[in-house]
């Protein structure tokens, strides 16, 4: 039996959307959270918790943020090795990056180290829940799924799936990729902490065929989630209707063979047509922001503001390694750049809802993870508020919670993670 475990500093927890009237009162701060068997077994007070648990082990953080673990929408876990390589758009990006480094995943050792690497190093920026695409091969999910299993995290992937316009030696088939992706989805889907995402790369990397054969998958398992790329850039965009004709926009590529629905997540969705909005407003489909991705290769503005008047239902990612940074404090900054430029400063306390509540949203996952509530999954990040001389004399002028973390947002790292946990145990 697990030992219970109180932790002590400024707890927050969301008790409503914070994109409505006065974003600050969205969230309330309580003085001690209480782990118990790996979940919140109750918030409150330090007196009533200790009261309520004697026997529990405490860790007191004086002033810092207790809030809920990062949720990272969408990553490519196999692009670990190549972040922040230089120069390139997105079609240049995958030939001349992406491809030549997943061709190296075949061999299941590699995988296994990148994947260890890429769960330790998110870790350490207090991201507890990820969504990660895999690449062709089998082995790589089998490498991303046991890494994560090991330390315990909530954590979706999926086999990448590819016919065509890849390498020779990166492309399957509509058949094997159905066949493949469901046999990964038999043995990973359920496991402990792990659900499986049925992932057609792009529109552009797959065959009609291909996105049909997903699409009878998902069908057939729609408890699922598919992932997918959706008008990350304007080139993108004609590329897709000139492979599509018939189709009248991009989203339609995937709605016409079954890929579009409430457990999809779309990742980036900067240049939507008004007909793609509408529709995936119906439905219920989830909008990844993937804002350093969108800048460091030059995809263009996400308009968030725009986005959540429509109701759109939006999560955030650092698009690993297409986006320069493993730290959703650095994602949450460039959302509020962003943001800036498309007209829009977005509250902290959005920002935050953002990576961690509003992710478990769009991950249909909202239930389980990414607020501090009783009966939620313990996985939580201690965030140390004056982690740098520079922040820490900044913070020391605040005069609410808001004010005090916006500069752990602006201009926070790793060092700010004071200590993380996954499932109700220490991670970091």
């Amino acid at each position: 039996m697990q030992t219970d475990i109180i932790l002590t500093g400024q707890v927050l927890s969301f008790d409503r959307w914070p994109f409505g009237d006065s974003p600050a009162d969205s969230a309330t701060l309580s003085g001690a959270v209480l782990l118990r068997q790996g979940r919140i077994a109750d918030v409150g007070t330090v007196a009533a918790l200790t009261q309520k648990a004697p026997d529990a082990i405490v860790h007191n953080h004086g002033d810092a943020l207790i809030t809920a673990g990062f949720v990272d929408a969408h990553v490519h876990y196999p692009q670990t090795a190549m972040i922040a390589s230089w120069g390139k758009r997105l079609i240049d990006w995958l030939n001349s990056y992406t491809f030549p480094e997943e061709l190296r995943f075949a061999d299941p050792i590699y995988a296994a180290r990148i994947a260890g690497r890429y769960l330790d190093l998110t870790l350490a920026n207090g991201t507890t829940t990820v969504v990660s695409y895999c690449t062709i091969h089998p082995a790589s999910v089998d490498a991303f799924f046991t890494a994560a299993r090991s330390r315990g995290l909530r954590a979706v992937a999926g086999k990448t799936c590819m016919d065509r316009n890849a390498p020779a030696d990166l492309l399957d088939t509509a058949r094997s990729a159905y066949d493949d992706s469901k046999a990964l989805l038999e043995k990973w889907h359920g496991v402990d902490r792990l659900s499986y995402a049925i992932t057609p790369r792009f529109s552009p990397t797959s065959t009609p065929a291909q996105l049909e054969a997903l699409g009878t998958l998902w069908a057939e398992h729609p408890d699922c989630l598919m992932q997918t790329h959706l008008s990350e850039q304007t080139d993108e965009i004609a590329w897709v209707k000139s492979l599509y004709p018939t189709a009248r926009d991009y989203l339609e590529t995937y709605e016409m063979h079954g890929l579009l629905g409430a457990r999809g997540l779309y990742g980036h969705a900067i240049h939507l047509e008004p007909r793609e909005r509408d529709r995936l407003a119906e439905v219920g489909g989830a909008l990844i922001h993937c804002p350093t991705s969108n800048t460091f290769i030059g995809s263009g503005l996400f308009d968030m503001a725009a986005r959540i008047t429509e109701g759109q239902r939006v999560g955030l990612a650092t698009d690993t390694g297409g986006g320069s940074s493993f730290s959703m404090l650095r994602t949450m900054a460039a959302a509020y750049e962003i943001g800036q430029l498309s007209g829009t400063a977005l509250h902290p306390a959005q920002l935050l809802w953002l990576a961690t509540a509003g992710s478990a949203q769009a991950l249909q996952m909202g239930d389980r993870i990414g607020n501090i509530t009783v009966g939620m999954e313990a996985d939580l990040v201690v965030l140390d508020l004056a982690s740098t001389p520079a922040i820490a004399q900044r913070s020391a002028r605040a005069g609410e919670i808001w004010e005090a973390l916006f500069p752990t947002i602006m201009m926070g790292d790793d060092r700010a993670i004071r200590q993380v946990w996954v499932g109700g145990k220490q991670a970091i």
